[in-house]
């Protein structure tokens, strides 16, 4: 049986134990149509991003949220209820279908069974409602219909909910009926600039490190106008003509007082230049950001990874806002590929499912589907596969069971856009990215059908858990159909590798990592093929460089997944090394060794055109949580997981893995290992020992030469003696 099957298996026997619902508090809430508070808010985040003070909005379709809903809710009260009624919109009340006269704001419902709807139009913002009442509440059990005529049976529930647009409500943590959803707002606290220094014609101050948030000028007065330069850099921030972002700030006051910017930007360093007339005591700011908990953590015995993680962190928390976007300077946009990393990071630093979740929803968008997501072809499938970590990591089924019919309609956009081999090539409007390289992506690419394939299973997981027979066998044979395709049209048995491409029929020389080490990964490949790409390819400098942590995070994964962790440390320390030698805060979007000076500020054919702080590149996170403390789920919702500590040429490291109800807490060195557990699931610790190993606590079993396994329970604490073997 092979790994997938493996997984599918255990996700059917999950269906047994996990509830087929969320228990949902009762509690009242704001609530709206599944996806359209997301859908509304991505698009109110996605447009702020300015250049040079130009509007610069995203370049793919925008989906709009629906205007006009219908909430509903059956009830069989003990006693009468008095419900208190709040709406964003307008909207009419019915208790039974009779229509209550004006737009009342609490309603009397007597005891027995009763029938409540509340109709709401908002075509500004997201039609949505808060019931409160001690019985009637509005919560993520009210049904909702965008009035298309289509209505569920007299049982109230929907019996074809795939093709049935009564959905149950989207719900989020909005507990208090004065605030409006949409008022919500990021959180914010003032923070002092670090030094402010007088340039020719003006000031430049140094916030001390990559932030984003609201300039404040205090004791501004004056007739004129400020111009305002960000950079995070200070050869940006210096440079008035190239800087990639820049205020003009109208200045009228006659008394000095003080004045907060209304537009949130990215920057470490600002150079202020005023009109003469225009005069100003100092400029502080207001950090917004996203409150998170940071429930990983990471030590060890080299200080320079210590480090590395603590930026990297702080580079995932600057890109976690409303949703996870790319990069705070540029784009502020969501990427799928670059949330699809943010995701899996997430899940080794915050383990927030909500921002999974809305980031998931905000990309999907709403049927009809036109176009690849961000226009890419392997963006698309980057979305089906944060669904299947997704599941996998929180065991979510009723997110599942809530947007299963919008995957189903994008998946089945990708299957009518095959070609007559049944693969993905690029059509007219697609964008086969992959990485910022010099690549030919024509024809048949080999990486765009390894995710394609891969894509494919996790819709066969998604349908299963639907218990949706037919379409879990259809996903599955196409899913396996493509794999066994996979070795015959690209791997080069002279070359120990998969080529990059195929034209009509014929495979290309180029040899490229992609393919390669996400084949690995995935676990599609024998471990002769696997050894093969390893020295061919992965160890093979003649192979085409990467340069981006992009697909860094990807190439590293790879080699940790053959257990090469002291060949990673030593990269890791090199590459993310190398931006904290050259004075990095937060990590970039790409960089290269080779450049010099101002030459690392510059991308796309402009001088400052790099994204200082992207959220790709706080990989380290991933790799050190997942591949060196070792910890990862093998059944959804970490029911099961593993524990498999690897040094990689590290004294002593200790740390905190996060899961959904609890942490993996673990320390290891040359001769211990220290675990404990408050995760609601069984975990396996293995590792390797030259000498028999001992624990007071727990049962050691043989598995192979120099290996061993033991169980781990929830609240026990084992101490491990051992002698490293790596």
């Amino acid at each position: 049986m092979n790994e997938m099957k493996k997984i599918i298996v255990a996700f059917a026997l999950l269906l047994m134990i996990i509830p087929a619902e969320e228990i949902l508090a009762q509690k009242a809430t704001w609530i709206w149509y599944p996806g359209d508070y997301d859908i509304w808010l991505s698009n109110k985040m996605q447009n702020r991003r300015t250049e040079r003070g130009a509007f610069y909005p995203p370049f793919w379709r925008l989906y709009s949220h629906y205007n006009l809903v219908d909430f509903y809710k059956k009830y069989d009260l003990p006693e009468g209820d008095e419900v208190e009624i709040f709406v964003e919109g307008d909207y009419n009340v019915k208790i039974d279908g009779k229509l209550v006269s004006g737009r009342p704001g609490k309603v009397s419902i007597p005891g027995g069974k009763h029938e409540l709807h509340l109709k709401v139009y908002n075509q500004v913002a997201v039609p949505s409602i808060f019931v409160r009442g001690k019985q009637v509440v509005s919560d993520g059990s009210w049904m909702v219909t965008y009035e298309d005529k289509e209505w569920i049976d007299d049982s109230g529930n929907a019996s074809d909910i795939s093709a049935n647009p009564w959905l149950e409500a989207d719900h989020r943590n909005f507990s208090d009926p004065r605030v409006l959803p949409s008022a919500y707002k990021l959180e914010t606290r003032p923070e002092q600039a670090k030094s402010t220094v007088q340039k020719e014609k003006g000031w430049l101050i140094d916030f001390g490190r990559e932030t984003f948030g609201y300039l404040s000028f205090h004791g501004l007065q004056g007739s004129g106008k400020m111009m305002v330069y960000y950079g995070e850099s200070e050869e940006e921030a210096l440079a008035t003509t190239t800087c990639e972002t820049l205020d003009e700030i109208p200045v009228n006051k006659e008394v000095a007082e003080d004045m907060t910017l209304i537009e949130s930007r990215a920057f470490r360093f600002v150079y202020v230049v005023p009109d003469p007339s225009v005069r100003f005591g100092s400029v502080s700011m207001f950090y917004e950001f996203l409150p998170l908990e940071e429930r990983g953590r990471f030590r060890c015995s080299d200080e320079q990874i210590n480090k590395i993680w603590e930026v990297a962190a702080y580079t995932l928390h600057l890109n976690s806002r409303e949703f996870f976007t790319d990069g705070i300077k540029r784009d502020r946009w969501i990427w799928s590929g670059d949330a699809y990393q943010s995701y899996l990071m997430n899940y080794y630093l915050f383990f927030d499912s909500p921002s999974v979740k809305q980031t998931l929803v905000a990309l999907r968008g709403k049927d009809p589907v036109s176009s690849h997501i961000n226009t890419i072809m392997d963006y698309t499938f980057y979305w089906f596969l944060g669904i299947y970590d997704y599941y996998l990591y929180s065991g979510d089924k009723a997110f599942i069971e809530k947007y299963y019919p919008r995957m189903v309609s994008l998946m089945e956009f990708c299957l009518n856009r095959r070609n007559g081999e049944g693969m993905m090539a690029g059509l007219p409007g697609d964008w086969v990215y992959i990485d910022w390289a010099p690549l030919d992506n024509k024809g048949e690419v080999s990486f765009e059908q390894l995710l394609f394939a891969r894509s494919l299973e996790t819709m066969t997981i998604c349908a299963t858990l639907m218990n949706d027979r037919p379409s879990a066998s259809r996903y599955g044979k196409l899913a396996d159909d493509l794999k066994a395709k996979l070795i015959p049209a690209f791997w080069s048995e002279e070359k120990h590798a998969f080529v990059h491409s195929r034209i009509d029929g014929k495979q290309s020389d180029a040899i490229t990592r992609y393919t390669n080490m996400f084949a690995i990964f995935f676990g599609y490949l024998d471990s002769l093929k696997q050894h093969g790409i390893k020295e061919h390819v992965l160890m093979n400098d003649q192979v085409q460089k990467i340069t981006t942590p992009y697909m860094r995070f990807y190439e590293l994964e790879a080699l940790c997944a053959l257990g090469e962790q002291d060949y990673v440390r030593r990269e890791i320390k090199d590459y993310w090394g190398g931006m904290l030698n050259l004075g990095a805060t937060s990590f970039w979007e790409k960089y290269d060794p080779s450049e010099k000076g101002a030459e690392h500020y510059a991308m796309y054919g402009r001088p400052f055109g790099k994204s200082l702080c992207h959220a790709w590149g706080a990989s380290p996170i991933y790799l050190l949580g997942k591949y060196f403390l070792g910890v990862k789920p093998v059944a959804p919702g970490y029911r099961q997981y593993t524990v498999e500590p690897r040094l990689g040429g590290l004294e002593w490291m200790e740390g905190s893995v996060p899961a959904p109800l609890g942490n993996v807490e673990l320390s290891c060195n040359q001769k211990e290992i220290r675990v404990k557990s408050t995760v609601d699931g069984t975990g396996t610790l293995r590792f390797k020992s030259l000498t028999k190993p001992a624990c007071k606590t727990a049962a050691i079993r043989k598995s192979g030469e120099n290996e061993y396994e033991m169980t781990i329970l929830k609240n026990t604490e084992y101490l491990v003696k051992y002698k490293n073997a790596e």
